[in-house]
């Protein structure tokens, strides 16, 4: 059983997104005509399938040394992030997976360019690297906020009427160099409606142990849905190419968003066609004669 989310959920290079079209809902076909239980109990079996391919794949991602895999997830408050990275790569071995939150910048960071901080946080080949937010916070909250782009202390003549258009090409350009470099990247777009992000919240401020989670600000940002909806359509029309497309993951029943964002992780790595190096036998040959000599030794 497969989720079919890789082709469903991509968004081809040059479509002109509305997010009203796309369902937070959305389930795949072979599950429209299945009871809740059935279906989640075979979504749960697809993501832990895909987490067993995904950790044999990424013990020949490192060995094989040649890719990076880069995978950048946006979503508005209580998505589903965390979830995603919990879940979807708990079975990876943390020597070959790193993670990088993006938080407001510091005054080091807003002294360089937008892409510098994301620059230093890439994967290096072999291994995979999370960005839970992105440099794509820089076209979304930035854009909300564009009172937030004088800490960005750009010479007045750069931000004018083409200043975001600007952004786009330079995100787009950033990611074909990456991908010219061995660096595959995966955007995942956590789609959520806003009442289900009103039922997330409210469970955050009904159980003590979550109210780490839950800040005043969510709410303040909430108050801007349609401006950031705005932003994130006009993102996703920009920003998917051909060489690193988004994907739609539909975030509103979790299970879909686990299996899916699984499957297409899986998808993209097996689209690599890796191979373990190749050994030098004679030097095998040489290295197990020296071991059995050294074990008549020890007799």
């Amino acid at each position: 059983m497969r989720m079919d989310a890789s082709e469903s959920l991509r968004i081809p290079s040059g479509k002109k997104v509305d997010l009203k079209t796309c369902d937070p809902k959305w389930i795949p076909k072979w599950a429209r005509h299945c009871d809740k239980k059935t279906v989640k109990k075979e979504a749960l079996e697809i993501l832990e399938n895909n987490k067993q391919t995904l950790m044999a794949r990424q013990e020949l991602l490192w060995a094989s040394d040649t890719y990076a895999l880069l995978v950048v997830l946006q979503g508005m408050d209580a998505a589903g992030k965390d979830s995603v990275i919990r879940h979807v790569m708990s079975g990876v071995n943390p020597q070959g997976c790193q993670v990088t939150s993006f938080k407001t910048p510091s005054t080091e960071e807003l002294d360089h360019n937008f892409l510098w901080r994301h620059m230093k946080a890439l994967p290096e080949r072999g291994r995979i690297g999370i960005f839970n937010r992105s440099y794509y916070e820089d076209v979304l909250v930035v854009r909300v906020h564009p009172e937030w782009l004088a800490r960005q202390k750009l010479p007045s003549e750069q931000v004018g009427k083409n200043f975001w258009n600007h952004r786009y090409e330079d995100i787009n350009a950033f990611e074909q160099h990456l991908v010219r470099n061995g660096v595959v990247v995966l955007k995942f777009f956590l789609h959520m409606s806003k009442e289900k992000q009103r039922q997330r919240l409210l469970k955050r401020l009904e159980d003590p142990k979550k109210h780490w989670k839950f800040s005043v600000s969510d709410l303040a940002e909430r108050g801007k849905w349609n401006d950031y909806i705005k932003a994130y359509e006009d993102m996703l029309s920009r920003t998917s190419t051909e060489w690193a497309p988004w994907h739609t993951i539909p975030a509103d029943r979790r299970w879909v968003t686990l299996a899916s964002a699984s499957e297409i992780l899986v998808d993209q790595i097996e689209k690599l066609n890796l191979h373990y190096p190749k050994p030098d036998e004679t030097a095998l040959k040489k290295a197990r004669q020296q071991l059995e000599e050294e074990k008549e030794q020890l007799k």
